[in-house]
């Protein structure tokens, strides 16, 4: 029946969703519809929000099932040892849910599909070395590496932004930084602690919120990852620029990043910013 299909070659590996008793000949029909196709493509940049979402609708389970799961259960699905015990995380598997297609069937458990995405993480961390090239990049440990990937992927609009954006983050941690003295100011880790995505953040907010996640008021990087990096943020927070960027405006207010190295370049870019966006 499949080769008689003439799509049946693209079948992927995978979880589908059939019928019982169904011809064999409709069963390939299924499998070649995207409906019946059970697998969940998380896309870089995703927060575990969003995923535990995706998998308890996907298994018609109540909202905030998941969650449950991965945060009591977390320790046991698969993490590393240098993920685990880290004061003030909100999310311990944040990160750790590696965008990619996994199965995600009707009648699995959510435990499944938390383990293979974690494991998948543990396979590129591992791939990258995290824990060996850590202090070459000032850092403490792999951790600290994965939520410098995050914040790349979370702050950068393009994959040309993404290893200027690591600069700037790197600039920034320096203990010479007197431009924003060691404090990253990123709008992103206050979304994430909010669960927004807001371009517009109100002063008053960033500057009182005393929340670990503020890298407004808190100096360094926060407790842990915001989302879940991809491929391409990993290798920038491996392979920076050096060219001294120490700022960056979304200048129209959606996808254009503009790098800056002082502050007053800076404040060009922010009066462009308000223009652009009234």
């Amino acid at each position: 029946a499949q080769k008689k299909n003439e799509k049946g070659n693209s079948i992927q590996a995978g979880a589908y969703t059939l019928k019982k008793e169904m011809s064999a000949e409709s069963a390939v029909a299924l499998m070649l519809d995207p409906a019946s196709q059970a697998n969940l493509i998380i896309p870089e940049g995703k927060r575990n929000a969003w995923v535990y979402e995706q998998i308890d609708t996907r298994l018609g389970l109540d909202p905030g099932s998941t969650k449950e799961i991965a945060v009591s259960k977390a320790d046991s699905l698969g993490l590393p040892d240098w993920a685990k015990n880290h004061k003030n995380v909100k999310d311990p598997l944040e990160g750790f849910l590696f965008p990619a297609s996994y199965p995600v069937a009707k009648g699995s458990k959510p435990e499944e599909a938390l383990k293979k995405m974690v494991s998948r993480a543990n396979q590129e961390y591992t791939k990258l070395d995290l824990e060996g090239k850590a202090k070459a990049h000032g850092l403490e440990n792999a951790w600290e590496l994965v939520t410098v990937a995050s914040l790349v992927q979370a702050e950068g609009k393009t994959h040309d932004d993404f290893r200027k954006m690591a600069e700037v983050i790197y600039n920034r941690l320096q203990p010479d930084n007197t431009e924003t003295n060691r404090k990253l100011q990123f709008d992103s880790a206050l979304n994430y602690l909010k669960g927004q995505s807001e371009i517009k953040i109100s002063e008053n907010e960033a500057n009182t919120n005393q929340d670990p996640y503020n890298t407004y008021t808190q100096v360094g990087l926060p407790p842990g990852p915001i989302s879940n990096p991809g491929v391409e943020a990993l290798a920038a927070m491996l392979d920076p620029t050096k060219d001294g960027w120490m700022y960056f405006v979304a200048t129209d207010g959606m996808s254009k990043t503009e790098f800056a190295k002082t502050y007053a370049e800076f404040e060009k870019l922010k009066d462009k910013f308000n223009a652009n966006t009234n």
